[in-house]
């Protein structure tokens, strides 16, 4: 399969780092022109700088922007005001106990890892429809079907991207604009990895040996037993952004490692 996105203009929030730049440089080697968006300049530039090396092109730009406040899903809108994939990666987690997650802590979850998606979507669905052809995608969570206790805000943001993602493909049926999300799990981001360093410089070990410990008391039906890459996780995007997934909407796609108990 060649999946070919030379005439296609993406769009990646949360793209300077991790899942976001690798769904971003993968979306670049299919051809695809990118726009990254992230809050820092520097960060910015430098994820341009990798997807121009990845892809061999130097057609990728970028947006410094903050797409968690309404304010800066609107100076993205005003810098590119069409693109043909959405991918709506922003998000934030972090544990926190279920009875200190203050209202600040709620809003702010759902503002970022929820309102960007819906108003960047809310905008670019409407162009998309227009011309007959689009992939949005809404990059969920295992934690939105799995929801975990020490952190159920995020989990409960995530699962609220599902039904935004469903009723939105409801809404463009027919169109030939397509709505999913992917639900990846543990993953080896430069946030995880954070997070798990802290968590093995308290236990006294290695952050390879944390990273075991942590699926074996937190994700034990894991089926992959390792953390996945940011790569494999961008791979599926790629794929439901291209001309061959046109069958593919209203779905949740899995690349969680088959941590979710379910055979559907």
């Amino acid at each position: 399969m060649q999946i070919e996105l030379s005439e296609k203009h993406a769009l990646v929030t949360g793209s300077t780092a991790g899942i976001g730049l690798a769904i971003a440089s993968g979306l670049a080697q299919a051809g695809s022109r990118v726009t990254v968006v992230g809050r820092d300049r520097s960060r910015v530039d430098k994820a341009v700088a990798h997807i121009h090396q990845a892809s061999g092109r130097d057609d990728a730009s970028g947006v410094v922007a903050d797409p968690g406040t309404a304010e800066g899903c609107q100076a993205v809108i005003e810098a590119r005001p069409e693109v043909d994939i959405l991918v709506n990666n922003l998000g934030i987690y972090g544990a926190l106990p279920f009875f200190e997650i203050d209202d600040a802590a709620w809003e702010e979850i759902f503002q970022v890892n929820l309102m960007s998606g819906v108003r960047l979507a809310r905008h670019y669905a409407k162009g998309m429809h227009a011309r007959g052809w689009g992939r949005i995608q809404f990059i969920s969570s295992e934690s939105a079907l799995n929801i975990p206790a020490e952190m159920v805000h995020y989990g409960v943001s995530k699962a609220a991207l599902q039904g935004v993602s469903r009723g939105l493909a409801k809404v463009l049926a027919g169109s030939g604009v397509t709505v999913n999300t992917i639900l990846p799990g543990p993953t080896r981001t430069e946030g995880a990895l954070g997070m798990m360093a802290e968590l093995a410089a308290e236990r006294g070990i290695s952050v390879e040996e944390m990273e075991t410990l942590f699926l074996d008391e937190n994700r034990p039906s894991t089926l992959l037993k390792r953390f996945a890459t940011p790569e494999e996780v961008a791979s599926l995007s790629v794929y439901a952004a291209s001309p061959q997934a046109s069958a593919t909407t209203g779905t949740a796609l899995r690349v969680e490692g088959g941590i979710v108990e379910s055979i559907t």
